[in-house]
């Protein structure tokens, strides 16, 4: 198709705002109002487009960058643009499609999860750890998954909510994949109780680490 102009696409985006979806995404602390099905098929649409994504980016709204995340090239980025992003995210859905979606397939990640997790700012170190449990669970060699659970231990009960969730996931995906480290995962999980009380919703999952732990290990035996 033609390339759109990013003023072109900005206008796209505004005629598909709902206030139904932005008054959903707003109790989760997000402030976009389009579906995100619907972004989707618009980003099937465009392809990839990095110089668009960058572009989109610049602009600060959550839905634009949310699309240029899914239209740039996740390799074409520096750490250094990559670290600038990270801290200009101001929502939740950002944050976790930056990561996710970009960060992840990055040559530069552990780089940057290496010096995220060391980030005084919760929002950066939140991303360290889910780099992290990206490794734990599918690169976890040279890890050192008795310091992990320590830090946890210290660390998770005070932390800020954003990072507090991070570090929660990192401890159950520990406790899932790592069968040496099972008891001690739910222990830690146990001792501070963090999310205990957390209202979860019929057939989902707690994440109170020691149930989620428990659940998926239960689960995955089933399977065989």
């Amino acid at each position: 198709m033609p390339s759109m102009t990013t003023d072109q696409v900005l206008k796209e985006l505004a005629d598909l705002e709902d206030p139904k979806i932005l008054a959903v995404n707003r109790k989760h602390g997000d402030d976009h109002a389009v579906n995100l099905t619907t972004l989707r098929a618009v980003a099937k649409r465009l392809k990839t487009q990095h110089d668009l994504a960058v572009e989109l980016w610049a602009t600060d709204d959550s839905a634009a960058r949310l699309l240029a995340l899914l239209i740039c090239r996740p390799k074409a980025f520096t750490p250094d643009e990559l670290d600038a992003m990270l801290r200009q995210t101001r929502t939740p859905k950002v944050h976790d499609w930056l990561v996710s979606y970009v960060v992840k397939k990055s040559p530069h990640a552990e780089e940057l999860r290496t010096a995220w997790l060391a980030d005084s700012a919760p929002e950066v170190a939140a991303a360290g750890w889910a780099l992290t449990t990206e490794r734990v669970e599918k690169r976890p060699e040279g890890l050192d998954l008795e310091g992990l659970l320590s830090t946890i231990e210290s660390e998770m009960s005070a932390a800020p909510e954003r990072l507090q969730w991070a570090m929660n996931h990192c401890l159950a995906q520990i406790g899932i994949s790592h069968a040496e480290q099972r008891a001690r995962a739910i222990g830690v999980g146990e001792r501070l109780g963090v999310l205990r009380d957390y209202p979860t919703p019929p057939n989902c999952t707690s994440p109170y680490a020691p149930v989620w732990i428990a659940e998926i290990v239960r689960r995955r035996e089933e399977q065989g």
